[in-house]
C-alpha cells in the first residue's frame, strides 16, 4: 500500500516542479492580468498567458519531452514550426483591413518604411552581443511589431528562439499604449501634435481591387520569399474589396482568424518553458526587442517630422508612429495623442495609411532576410 502511495506521489506534477516553473507560471499570470484587468490586447495575451502556465506544469503530456511522447500542444505547434498559421492569419488580417487610407495618401508608404529602421538597428545590436546573423534577424524583426511576421521569420531562421521572440513581439504589441506615447511626445512639439490634417480623397472601387493585385505581383517578383505573407495578406484584402464573396471574406476575417489566433497564441505561450527562457540570452533578447520597437516608433515619428516640414505643416508627425505594423493598436494611440492636444483632431483614418504600410513593410523585410539567410 505504501509503495502505491509513493508511486502516486512521485507521479504527480509536484515531483517534477521547481522554482523556474513557478516563476514562469507567475509570468503567465501577469499576462492574463494585463489581458483581463488592463485589457491590453486580450485576444493575444489571454491565450498566450494560459499557454505559459500549461508549459510549466510537469507531466501533463501536452508537450513532447525526453520521457513523454508528443501531445496536443506539440501537434498544434506544428502549425507554427511549419509556418502554416502565420500566413493564414495574414489572410484574415487582409480580409479585415481597409487599404483606402494608404491608396489615398501613398506618401505614407515612407512612414511605414521608416518605422522598419528599428529592425535593422537591432540586428546589428544583436550581432554585437554575440547572436548569430540568423538569430539577430529573428530578434530584429520584433521591431516591426507584427506577431505573425515575427513568428514566421523566427520559425524559419532560428526555431530555438521562437518562443521568447514570439512572446516579446506579442507582449510589446499589447503594450503599444504604454511604449509609444512617451516616444511620440519626446520627439514632437505641442504645435506639431495639434496639427489637423485635411480630409483624404475618396478611393474608387477599381483602385481598391487593383491595389492588392499590383502589390502582390511587384513585391513577390522582388522578394519571392515574402510570397506566403504578402500573398495571403493581399488575397484576403481582395476577398474584402471584390464585393462578390462576402461569405469568404467574413469567414477569413472572422471565424478562421479567431481559430488561428487561439491556436497560434496558446502554442506560442507553450514554448515558454522555464528551461528555455530563464537565461541571460533571453533577457538580452527581450531588451533588444524593446529597443527595436522603440526605435521603430522613433523612426516613423522622425520621418513624420520631415514630411511635416516638407509639406509646411500639412502632416501631423504623430501618424509616423503608426508605421509599425501593430494594426490597429498604434493607429488608435495616434488618435488618442492627437486629441490630447486638440480635441477636434481626428487622426485615426490618416494613421491607418502608415499602419498598413508597416504591415507590408515588415513582411517585405522578412522576405529580404529569408532571401539571404534561409
Amino acid at each position: 500500500m505504501l509503495e502505491r502511495i509513493w508511486e502516486f506521489l512521485t507521479g504527480t506534477g509536484f515531483a517534477g516542479f521547481y522554482w523556474g516553473n513557478l516563476v514562469m507560471i507567475l509570468v503567465g499570470g501577469v499576462l492574463i492580468y494585463l489581458a483581463i484587468r488592463r485589457r491590453y490586447e486580450p485576444l493575444l495575451l489571454l491565450p498566450i498567458g494560459f499557454g505559459v502556465i500549461l508549459a510549466n506544469l510537469p507531466l501533463t503530456g501536452l508537450l513532447s519531452t525526453e520521457t513523454e511522447p508528443a501531445g496536443l500542444l506539440s501537434y498544434l505547434g506544428l502549425g507554427v514550426y511549419l509556418v502554416i498559421f502565420p500566413p493564414l492569419i495574414f489572410l484574415g488580417i487582409g480580409a479585415m483591413t481597409d487599404f483606402a487610407p494608404l491608396i489615398a495618401n501613398p506618401k505614407t508608404f515612407f512612414l511605414g518604411a521608416a518605422a522598419q529602421l528599428g529592425i535593422f538597428t537591432t540586428l546589428f545590436g544583436a550581432l554585437a552581443l554575440g547572436f548569430s546573423l540568423a538569430e539577430s534577424a529573428s530578434i530584429g524583426i520584433i521591431g516591426g511589431a507584427d506577431g505573425p511576421t515575427t513568428v514566421y521569420t523566427a520559425a524559419l531562421l532560428a526555431p530555438h528562439l521562437l518562443g521568447p521572440v514570439a512572446i516579446a513581439a506579442y507582449s510589446y504589441m499589447a503594450m503599444v499604449p504604454i511604449i509609444q506615447p512617451p516616444i511620440m511626445r519626446l520627439l514632437t512639439t505641442k504645435r506639431e501634435r495639434a496639427i489637423v490634417m485635411e480630409e483624404m480623397r475618396s478611393v474608387s472601387r477599381l483602385e481598391l481591387i487593383l491595389f492588392p493585385i499590383g502589390v502582390t505581383v511587384v513585391v513577390i517578383l522582388l522578394l519571392p520569399k515574402a510570397a506566403p505573407l504578402i500573398g495571403m495578406l493581399m488575397f484576403g484584402n481582395l476577398l474584402r474589396e471584390s464585393g462578390v464573396v462576402e461569405r469568404l471574406a467574413r469567414t477569413a476575417g472572422g471565424e478562421l482568424l479567431n481559430i488561428l489566433t487561439i491556436f497560434l497564441c496558446i502554442c506560442v505561450g507553450s514554448m515558454m518553458g522555464a528551461e528555455a527562457v530563464l537565461n541571460l540570452k533571453t533577457v538580452e533578447l527581450f531588451a533588444l526587442g524593446l529597443f527595436a520597437f522603440g526605435f521603430g516608433t522613433a523612426g516613423g515619428v522622425l520621418m513624420g517630422k520631415l514630411m511635416c516640414w516638407l509639406t509646411r505643416g500639412q502632416v501631423n508627425p504623430l501618424i509616423g508612429a503608426a508605421g509599425v505594423s501593430a494594426v490597429p493598436m498604434s493607429a488608435r494611440v495616434v488618435q488618442v495623442e492627437g486629441q490630447r492636444e486638440n480635441p477636434q483632431n481626428f487622426l485615426l483614418h490618416h494613421a491607418m495609411g502608415p499602419n498598413v504600410a508597416g504591415v507590408i513593410g515588415s513582411a517585405a523585410v522578412a522576405g529580404l532576410f529569408l532571401s539571404f539567410l534561409a
